[in-house]
């Protein structure tokens, strides 16, 4: 008698979506095409999605979704197992009245958003045991209520948060998200050591960011012209400093490979340019001002980091009067 194959079904994450912009509406989009369980909320776009779904356009196949689980208010949605952070960091201070409502006891918060020091914030409110960080490279904008075009890539790093950002290796729960993004076409990379992932984010979104918004341009422009491509290449090189401060080594093969990165991609109009562009607060303090306050902290200065910082400050605040 042959032996009998037993199935044992495990059950599948349930996914909630805090900011359906152009990163969070994206993935949230292709958890759901692939058969997740996925709730979003919205803010502005809530009517629109409620009534017309949500539409990607993506480099990797065009899809709509007629009908999505919408929210506008967190105390609407159900508990989550994962719960995805894609909220500007300008909006974090609202993190303490959304999260305990909405992920589980035993669940996760997924941080998919930009600058340092930002999973201690979320850490305080649910506790260290419970974040896990993820490093998004992706191209994409939000080009119209619920339509999102994706022009380039999309990989993810995630990294378990520990306290003071020990290195906690690759967890069975990582694994399990891992699987669900993959399934959706989702490529996930592990980050075994969080902060260095963090600083090695920074070396492409410092430069990037930073004089998008100052020089009006684009990555294609900021990379065509010899002054711009060196003032990027020493951001760069004052982002190496800044981990080391941390005790993170970013080898010197990095910083070319996000230089390529960066030629092979499509003009790309940062994140932070279109929030500039449209009269939204700057991700300032995350992606600049904690980088430089933590490598002062451990005595060093970074001179070319800190002009930007003072330039975004000024023109963020300049914008919002």
């Amino acid at each position: 008698m042959n032996p009998k194959t037993l199935t044992v079904n495990v059950p599948q994450n349930t996914y909630a979506v805090l900011g359906t912009g152009a990163l969070g509406g994206f993935y949230g989009a292709k958890l759901q095409k692939s058969g997740l369980d996925v709730h979003f909320l919205l803010h502005s776009d809530y009517k629109y999605v409620i009534n017309h779904g949500l539409v990607i356009e993506s480099k990797d196949g065009d899809f709509t979704l007629p009908s999505v689980n919408a929210y506008n208010e967190v105390a609407k949605m159900p508990q989550c197992d994962v719960v995805i952070v894609a909220l500007k960091t300008t909006h974090n201070h609202l993190l303490p009245q959304m999260l305990p409502s909405v992920v589980k006891n035993d669940g996760v918060v997924l941080l998919l958003q930009n600058g340092l020091g930002i999973e201690e914030e979320v850490a305080a409110i649910v506790g260290s045991h419970r974040v896990i960080g993820g490093l998004c490279f992706l191209c994409s904008n939000k080009i119209a209520p619920g339509h999102i075009h994706h022009l380039d890539y999309g990989q993810i790093f995630v990294g378990e948060y520990a306290s003071n950002y020990v290195p906690v290796g690759i967890t069975d729960r990582m694994k399990k998200i891992a699987h669900d993004f993959e399934t959706a076409g989702i490529t996930i990379k592990f980050a075994e050591d969080l902060l260095l992932a963090r600083w090695q984010k920074l070396v492409w979104n410092i430069p990037y960011n930073g004089l998008s918004v100052i020089l009006n341009a684009t990555t294609a422009e900021l990379m065509a012209n010899a002054n711009t491509r060196r003032l990027v290449e020493q951001l760069m090189q004052e982002v190496v400093a800044g981990a080391k401060s941390s005790g993170r080594v970013i080898p010197q093969n990095f910083v070319q490979l996000m230089l390529d990165y960066t030629e092979n991609m499509k003009p790309y109009r940062t994140s932070m340019k279109i929030d500039y562009d449209q009269q939204r607060p700057l991700e300032v303090e995350g992606i600049f001002g904690n980088p430089l306050r933590i490598a002062k902290a451990n005595g060093v200065d970074l001179p070319k980091i800190d002009c930007l910082y003072q330039q975004l400050k000024f023109l963020d605040k300049k914008r919002q009067l």
